[in-house]
């Protein structure tokens, strides 16, 4: 009998509607103290997830949800970073 591989699903911090891992960009606080996004899913360190919509972006930057879910303040070059991503995203895909 084979058995079904489980997909790892997370909580995205803007809409709060559970995704699967893929779908959501991580950002990770790294147990050195840096906020960075994290491309690969692996890093160590405490973890962040957030859709790729801009309306989960503005409520998560608007209600402090970045900082709370790292437990620190978030740099605002990474919320620039985070904003072109987002851009970029929407370019290839689409509204």
């Amino acid at each position: 009998m084979i058995k079904k591989r489980k997909i790892p699903m997370r909580v995205c911090i803007g809409c709060l509607q559970k995704m699967t891992k893929k779908e959501l960009i991580r950002i990770v606080r790294t147990p050195d103290g840096e906020v960075s996004l994290d491309s690969t899913g692996k890093k160590s360190g405490r973890g962040a997830y957030i859709c790729r919509k801009q309306e989960c972006f503005k409520k998560a930057i608007k209600g402090k949800r970045l900082e709370k879910n790292l437990h620190m303040p978030v740099d605002e070059g990474l919320l620039n970073d985070l904003a072109v991503l987002l851009d970029k995203d929407k370019e290839v895909n689409g509204p």
